[in-house]
């Protein structure tokens, strides 16, 4: 029988379900019970504690959630890591094909031929299979201005979400400056997607958590109305969901634990005669491809890289019984918490439940490069949660962030030299596994009894080809059974 005497016998096949999926950083149940709409939906629908990843942060997590691998597999062993071949630390890229493995549209379009993707502000978008991509990319100007904008597929979707909604506010998406604009830019974008594209996955990010949790931590009264802002917010975009029929799965990379010591490690490191750096112009730089040991810090937890075997027993008598490390993962403690990977360091540093590890390796603020008092995700080799901050001990930062405002808006090249270089005020922090439930992530669906107790992150990728009602080679299962 040929397929379309088969098709015309038994109809074309039906839709999937569209979903909605709401990557809603930092989200605990502490923090859902200031979420009244979210927390309906759980209360209608279902939900789970949702088990991460070691490392846990975002670009770990969410290559698990899309891949159902682990870091061992699918390569993303933090957020950035120390790229060998070419000799530098390098945080935050963007392409796709850094991340292995089959991805939940593959899964899903061998399932359903058709089968459309909608990917807004989840990380390694660039280059992605996916049919509607939306993520921050400034423009880089040949003087060295960074302006705000963003990168879209197709192409032409660029200038119908900026002159509908304005530009990419990529100020308010991380930095000093960084609140629920950027977040509520993202619902808008994602609601006009929906309306106009309708693909049968979307995948929406929403930092805003992200910011008030690590600048005053989650107990703090500002961060649960954080919470409840971004509830607020998401109101329309859920109403829009129902009205659809989409099934909506809302779930967290992470949760925020309140931490009050920074941990130097590279400087450690540098004492100890492990770490290089070079100068310029006065500023010290780390020299990575010189050093016998340094760490790419990544919130609370930092791959150690040891350029050769006979360093790595001085590299441990370093850091062995540092004040704010838990533990140093050697290779079978990486397997055990699949990090063995090429990527990750020869050893890996947790922190204690109340540490997290700054990037500084200079040992005087006066050889401090000058990208660390600027935001520069890109240029610092480790994490800096400093920048969502402006220097307190600076009287003249405010006057200093205006005439950098108004050079830009002159179209002069500009520095916002505002970040403090004092690792202190910070108070929330994650990368570890959590100790409790009420600290750990979430995951909410708005189907009942779509999920047992408890999810592993890897996982979530068989859920969402189920919810979708795909028929794949890796059925879900709840811990009670198939839904």
């Amino acid at each position: 029988m040929t397929t379309d005497m088969t098709t015309a016998m038994t109809g074309p096949a039906p839709r999937p379900t569209p979903l909605l999926v709401l990557d809603v950083v930092g989200l605990t149940p502490r923090l859902l019970a200031h979420m009244p709409r979210l927390k309906a939906l759980a209360t209608a629908g279902s939900r789970a504690h949702l088990g991460t990843v070691l490392p846990a942060v975002t670009c770990a997590a969410q290559s698990t959630f899309l891949t159902g691998t682990l870091p061992s597999e699918h390569g993303i062993v933090a957020n950035g890591w120390y790229f060998r071949e070419l000799g530098d630390v390098l945080l935050w890229r963007q392409h796709n094909g850094l991340v292995a493995g089959d991805k939940v549209w593959d899964a899903a379009r061998r399932a359903h031929p058709g089968y459309t993707v909608a990917n807004i502000c989840w990380w390694y978008a660039m280059g992605a299979d996916t049919d509607l991509t939306v993520t921050p990319r400034p423009v880089y100007y040949a003087d060295g201005r960074k302006e705000p904008d963003c990168y879209t597929r197709p192409p032409a979707l660029h200038d119908e979400l900026t002159e509908k909604f304005g530009t990419f506010p990529l100020f308010h998406f991380w930095g000093p400056g960084a609140d629920l604009v950027s977040s509520q830019w993202i619902i808008d974008a994602t609601r006009h997607i929906l309306h106009t594209r309708h693909p049968d996955l979307a995948l929406c990010y929403l930092p805003h958590l992200d910011y008030d949790l690590q600048r005053y931590g989650p107990d703090d009264p500002r961060s649960r109305k954080a919470a409840a802002d971004l509830d607020a917010a998401m109101a329309p975009l859920l109403d829009d969901a129902r009205a659809e029929g989409r099934t909506v799965v809302a779930l967290s990379e992470y949760g925020i634990t309140r931490v009050s010591r920074p941990v130097d490690i590279n400087r450690t490191l540098r004492r100890a005669g492990l770490l290089e750096v070079h100068t310029q112009d006065g500023m010290e730089y780390l020299d990575p491809m010189a050093s016998r040991a340094f760490a790419v810090a990544d919130h609370q937890i930092a791959h150690v890289y040891v350029r050769r075997p006979e360093d790595m027993a001085a590299t441990r008598a370093a850091l062995d019984g540092l004040p704010g490390i838990e533990q140093l993962l050697d290779d079978e403690g990486k397997k055990a918490h699949h990090l063995d990977h090429a990527r990750s360091g020869e050893l890996v540093a947790i922190a204690e439940r109340d540490a997290w590890f700054t990037y500084y390796y200079w040992l005087d603020d006066a050889h401090a490069p000058d990208f660390a008092r600027l935001v520069e995700i890109h240029r610092k080799p480790g994490y800096d949660p400093v920048e969502l901050f402006m220097d307190p001990l600076d009287p003249y930062v405010k006057v200093k962030a205006a005439t950098a405002l108004a050079r830009k808006k002159l179209g002069m090249r500009y520095r916002m030299a505002v970040v403090p270089l004092d690792p202190t005020p910070i108070r929330g922090s994650h990368g570890r596994l959590p100790l409790s439930d009420d600290d750990g992530p979430l995951l909410l669906c708005s189907t009942p009894r779509a999920v047992g107790d408890r999810i592993a992150a890897t996982d979530v990728k068989s859920l969402l080809l189920h919810l979708a009602g795909l028929h794949t080679d890796a059925p879900y299962e709840t811990k009670e059974g198939t839904p």
